[in-house]
């Protein structure tokens, strides 16, 4: 798989990644399966898929520990992304970004991925209640300690925290120009989709004009854009999307164009190429220094993204995804 590098530090991934949040956290509880995922990980790096993103508070603590199986086993082939900063309750999910704490997480995290150094430690959010300089302060004394290599801003929950009028990345570049005056930022991780592609308007040149990595998340759309889902097939009340407006059997059924769109451009590669794999491949295109990174638990799946990196899309593919139909429905 082509190599993708990512921070001034010149890490080196696959071009594709792997989000492993839906292999016990946020979807179909009813079909994680821990040896399935396991089995999607290990291919996941047999093809080049090094980079392997998770976070503490996925589960919360079993997503590591997953991954941890594997890593004892195959460290060297894996980049690992894990992220800290957010606490799950019973009903609710809290930030904390003391620094005590932050180093405490560390320890914990290198415990269960059964490492003794990550890739790459990113701030999952900032804590309203300490400056975010004093929370990076305490990650960049772990890149000092040697348990991790390099520093990243997830910006994931960037909708939640916007302003009325403001623009959606507008916070998360503030908060990258502090935290940049502490220690250098190797890689941003935010949404970017067909679907989604409000990060181009100012998060990716912001990341492109610094050297910064950028970590595509939920290019697939939440499963939408890979035209496997049917309006109305409802989902499990633990999945996300149960919940989300974009997902009502009514906004599903209005977004088909867009799924319409990218198996006419599939088309046109042939027959074996995906809707899902022209979505990753649009994500690839928007610069070197972009890694998709979209989630599965089943090694099908694991395949067919992977392939997503030889695909190359012309201008005319670029222009029609251009002219798609904007999203219908909130993303809120």
């Amino acid at each position: 798989m082509e190599r993708r590098t990512i921070g001034a530090t010149a890490l080196a991934v696959g071009a594709v990644g792997l989000g492993c949040m839906p292999m016990n956290w946020a979807y179909s509880a009813s079909r994680q399966r821990g040896e399935e995922s396991v089995r999607a990980v290990h291919r996941a790096l047999d093809l080049g898929v090094s980079l392997l993103d998770t976070a503490d508070m996925y589960g919360p603590f079993t997503n590591e520990l997953l991954l941890g199986r594997v890593l004892k086993e195959r460290r060297s082939d894996a980049f690992v992304s894990t992220k800290v900063g957010l606490l799950v309750g019973d009903q609710h999910i809290v930030a904390n970004g003391r620094p005590g704490y932050v180093r405490r997480a560390c320890d914990a995290s290198l415990r269960r991925l059964q490492t003794d150094v990550i890739d790459l430690y990113q701030l999952h959010r900032a804590d309203p209640e300490v400056p975010v300089e004093e929370t990076w302060g305490a990650m960049a004394e772990l890149v000092r300690a040697g348990k991790v290599r390099a520093l990243g801003l997830c910006a994931v929950g960037a909708r939640s925290a916007r302003r009325p009028g403001a623009r959606l990345h507008d916070a998360t570049v503030r908060q990258l120009e502090r935290v940049q005056q502490v220690f250098p930022v190797s890689a941003v991780e935010a949404e970017l989709s067909v679907w989604s592609p409000e990060a181009l308007r100012t998060l990716l040149p912001w990341c492109a004009s610094r050297g910064v990595g950028f970590l595509a998340a939920m290019p697939l759309g939440n499963g939408f854009l890979t035209g496997t889902l049917t309006p109305g097939q409802g989902f499990e009340p633990e999945d996300l999307r149960a919940r989300h407006p974009r997902f009502t059997a009514e906004m599903m059924a209005a977004n088909q164009p867009i799924v319409a769109g990218l198996r006419r451009i599939a088309a046109r590669h042939g027959d074996a190429v995906t809707p899902a794999q022209v979505a990753l491949a649009w994500v690839l295109a928007q610069g070197p220094h972009v890694v998709p990174v979209p989630g599965t638990k089943q090694e099908r799946w694991v395949s067919e993204n992977a392939s997503a990196a030889g695909l190359r899309l012309t201008e005319q593919d670029l222009a029609e995804v251009r002219g798609l139909p904007a999203a219908q429905g909130s993303w809120e």
